[in-house]
């Protein structure tokens, strides 16, 4: 069974209910909504899908919504597009009408552009595929030379080279957007260009007052995240690792803030920050992208996906190959199949994770203890009975090839643990009765039912001795399933 999660963004190859059936069938687990395109109809009409073909495949497939936040970008040409040439001024002007851009200037969304940037900076546009030297300022107007040939069409990203933008990270669109994403009861809620742990922490009241509950996604994005703190000062990455749920490696704008050079380094030590400090993790951005017009992928795809899985992140991240490309589902099924691959060696098997640190909860300290039991006597699964989802987060840190299910009468935390690397949710009908054998009962049987486990095999089932408390989980027991599902 695959581990690693798999995210899909939905777009006009996934609209429709055959196509998103396709992709669940071949095994996403995710599926990502960008609110920088499309209309809330669009959106929700998308959900409604995702929704029913889960329901008919009896799996649980998260919804995330994903902000647009402070999106940087170029307004549009009168004509579409113009080529631009090495060696070329170009203006990029705050005060240019949306739909007058030429082949001297192009107006900009973010009207504050001209006070953010100084003489001798690099913009990039397009993901870095158009570089622009800043060769002067005067007021709405920022004047540049082109660095290289490129065809520049509407409404391209625009980024500072070393980042720096004062840009809010929520906009008025996502403000609006996060009331959308709480009506839709969506399940993870991802915040663009967060600066700070104040922007997170905004982004979740913002959607609790909306009725919402969604998991934070913190999306690393800009190169003062990892700026070294002051004196004792906590990091600004840590403090947006502990203010979000997740956290998304966004390779695009990253890669354009940080130069490519510093961006292997940045993911992985993202991914082990986050696994330190108990968040799941997404990979994102290009992953697959030949896949979008091909239908194997480049030899480089193939290894960036397995050295992420290597590396322990919780989720790996299609784009555009599954929003527009041209066969969603086998793009899923073929990095379906990477990461099953790269889930066999021993960095993805085995761990010395936090074998020196002290628990601070009873909850913590049993999946803790589970995962160890399981990776040193001959456990094939673990059963965790659980409200919210916590303590099979807290397993999913530990490296492992001991599969974990939680089972959970509530259908949100199904769809939030299907996020977590290595856990299966199921998803049970009524909770547990209190009786503890009869608690055993019921989990041993939804292993059996899995198909993982048979009978001789030793199990843990994990649970708390009140069910339905938040929290509660205070109790390990191992067991033997036997003829008469007896314990020893």
């Amino acid at each position: 069974m695959r581990r690693t999660k798999i995210v899909a963004t939905l777009g006009p190859a996934t609209s429709t209910l055959e196509s998103i059936e396709a992709i669940v069938k071949a095994g996403v687990n995710v599926v990502r909504l960008n609110f920088s395109h499309g209309t809330p109809e669009e959106h929700k009409a998308r959900a409604a899908l995702v929704r029913a073909a889960a329901k008919k495949a009896n799996r649980s497939i998260a919804i995330l919504a994903d902000l647009q936040g402070p999106k940087i970008r170029t307004e549009k040409f009168k004509n579409g597009k113009i080529e631009l040439k090495a060696g070329d001024k170009f203006i990029l002007d705050a005060g240019l009408a949306a739909d007058a851009g030429d082949q001297d200037q192009i107006g900009i969304t973010y009207k504050n552009l001209p006070n953010d940037v100084n003489v001798s900076d690099e913009l990039w546009l397009d993901d870095g595929r158009l570089v622009l030297l800043v060769t002067g300022i005067d007021h709405q107007k920022i004047y540049t030379e082109v660095l290289n040939s490129y065809e520049l069409s509407n409404n391209k990203g625009i980024n500072r080279r070393g980042g720096g933008l004062s840009a809010d990270a929520l906009t008025e669109k996502d403000k609006q957007d996060i009331k959308l994403a709480a009506e839709m009861n969506v399940d993870f809620l991802a915040v663009s260009f967060p600066e700070s742990a104040k922007d997170l922490i905004q982004a979740r009241e913002l959607m609790q007052a909306a009725g919402g509950d969604a998991a934070i996604v913190a999306k690393i994005e800009r190169a003062d995240s990892f700026k070294e703190p002051e004196g004792d000062e906590e990091s600004v990455l840590d403090g947006l690792i502990k203010a979000s749920d997740v956290i998304m490696v966004a390779r695009g704008d990253l890669g354009v803030e940080l130069g490519d050079a510093n961006l292997p380094h940045a993911q992985k030590m993202l991914i082990k920050r986050s696994r330190e400090l108990d968040k799941a993790v997404i990979t994102a951005t290009q992953m697959m992208e030949s896949m979008t017009t091909n239908n194997i992928p480049t030899r480089a795809e193939v290894f960036d996906v397995a050295n992420a899985v290597r590396d322990g992140t919780d989720a790996v991240m299609l784009s555009g190959e599954t929003a527009t490309g041209h066969n969603p589902a086998l793009v899923v099924e073929v990095m379906g199949r990477i990461c099953e691959e790269a889930e066999y060696s021993s960095e993805a098997t085995q761990s010395g994770h936090r074998l020196g640190d002290e628990f601070q909860r009873c909850d913590e300290a049993i999946a803790m203890a589970s995962m160890y039991i399981g990776n040193h006597m001959n456990v094939k699964a673990v059963a965790a009975l659980t409200e919210s989802g916590s303590t099979t987060r807290w397993m999913s840190r530990i490296s492992s090839g001991t599969p974990i299910y939680a089972l959970t009468p509530h259908q949100k935390t199904c769809r939030r643990v299907s996020i977590y690397r290595g856990v299966y949710p199921i998803c049970l009908e009524q909770p547990p009765l209190t009786d503890p054998k009869e608690a055993n009962r019921v989990a041993i049987e939804h292993l059996l039912e899995s198909g993982e486990v048979e009978k001789g095999d030793l199990v843990i089932v994990t649970k708390g001795d009140l069910i339905g408390i938040d929290g509660g989980t205070n109790m390990l027991k191992i067991i033997k399933i036997g003829e008469d599902l007896g314990c020893y």
